[in-house]
């Protein structure tokens, strides 16, 4: 991008590599030079948890709202009714509305960590698009708002046409998932005077329809914004573990499992990680980043802990480092370590350590976890675990014993009332 902006917002988004697109650079720098701008990012409510792949974009709105501006989560709780069928080959399960609203509430416990909300002009706002959406008349809303897409476009657009191409269904549900994702961005211009949409790369096609409604209907100008979607140096997927997805509600996954997943960042995502997903300096993003060799362990525990003090609290951070350091600097076992629990009763005839290691997130199967010990990759108490087939009873959990997987995932078993 040549055009260089004068507003602090932009700034943090081309400096720290937020930034994939946008629909009009200069109209939108011109905006929030002038004033306080609303924008908004929509929120299927799809898992009772956000993850890891959804930080991205949170911490956008945080920026956002740091620079003088007014972040509006958007949940879709009307939305997730249908399914966004964005570069998916298949169509989403349908929720049930109690599904969906305690899937929201778990969402915003985790929004409440990055964003400031209230009533202020600068202060963030909840809202749900079941709000209007709920409500539509069916023939209103097609003869008021239908009449303004193509079917041709919205065929052409990746997200659906990669669907197509592949012969996969696709229902008229989820057809009409554009066009509702559409109609929010123009009720939020309406109701809040918003008047920016963001979200990540993969949605520029549902951004763009929201854009051109709003002209088309109150001819009122907006712009459109997106990141980058991430892949690890390695090429996986940012937010995948090898025990599936980084949760961020702390019921879903420890702050210790979290802290982990950070401090195992490869060395060359680690400045590009610090600059996106912490808020130190730029400057010292870069100087962490070139470190080298062992030196650059310490930049990994200081992308760790910021991270994990944004989401859990300084607190949690500082427990996570150190049990850290008495796994693997010490030998021992930690105070934070993710935790399995067994009964008495569970123990009467003895349970396989096969079954533990799945219990304990360290094997997705039985099948797995039976390869781990195979291929000399499990621990029992850091010493090497040979018998798949070994039983752990109750004089085995007198006092916690500690699994491992690798050299970097461990987890706790011990005997409660």
């Amino acid at each position: 991008m040549t055009y260089r902006p004068k507003s602090d917002f932009l700034n943090v988004m081309t400096s720290r590599g937020y930034l994939a697109d946008c629909t009009d650079y200069q109209g939108l720098d011109e905006a929030l030079s002038a004033g306080t701008v609303t924008a908004y990012i929509g929120y299927d409510a799809t898992a009772k948890s956000l993850h890891v792949g959804h930080l991205l974009n949170i911490m956008m709105l945080r920026w956002l709202q740091k620079t003088g501006h007014r972040p509006i989560t958007l949940m879709g709780g009307g939305t997730t009714k249908v399914g966004d069928p964005s570069f998916r080959s298949d169509e989403r399960p349908l929720l049930s509305p109690a599904q969906i609203d305690e899937n929201i509430a778990g969402m915003n416990r985790v929004f409440a960590r990055y964003l400031a909300y209230g009533d202020g002009p600068q202060e963030a706002m909840m809202l749900n698009n079941a709000e209007w959406l709920d409500g539509l008349n069916y023939l209103e809303f097609l003869r008021d708002i239908g009449r303004h897409f193509s079917v041709n476009r919205m065929l052409s657009f990746e997200s659906v046409k990669s669907r197509l191409d592949r012969e996969q269904s696709l229902s008229f549900l989820e057809f009409n998932y554009m066009i509702l994702q559409a109609y929010d961005f123009l009720e939020l211009n309406r109701r809040h005077g918003c008047v920016l949409q963001m979200g990540g790369s993969d949605q520029w096609g549902n951004i763009i329809n929201g854009i051109d409604l709003t002209r088309r209907v109150i001819d009122h100008e907006v712009f459109g914004l997106t990141s980058p979607l991430l892949t690890t140096s390695d090429g996986r997927k940012m937010g995948k573990s090898a025990g599936g997805a980084v949760w961020l509600s702390a019921d879903m996954l420890s702050p210790y499992e979290f802290w982990q997943f950070w401090r195992n960042t490869t060395d060359a995502d680690t400045g590009r990680f610090l600059k996106l997903y912490t808020e130190l300096p730029i400057e010292e993003c870069d100087r962490l980043g070139a470190l080298e060799g062992s030196e650059i362990n310490a930049a990994k525990i200081i992308l760790a802990n910021e991270v994990t003090t944004l989401l859990h609290g300084a607190e949690a951070a500082a427990a996570a480092e150190a049990t850290a350091r008495e796994v693997f600097e010490h030998g021992g076992v930690g105070d934070d370590l993710p935790t399995v629990e067994v009964t008495a009763d569970e123990l009467a005839d003895g349970i396989s350590i096969v079954q533990l290691i799945v219990r304990a997130g360290l094997a997705k199967s039985g099948k797995e976890a039976k390869r781990l010990i195979t291929e000399n990759g499990a621990r029992l108490d850091d010493e090497p675990l040979t018998d798949a087939g070994l039983m752990i009873d109750a004089a085995a959990l007198k006092s916690p014993i500690k699994l491992s997987a690798g050299k970097k995932r461990h987890a706790l078993v011990k005997l409660t009332d």
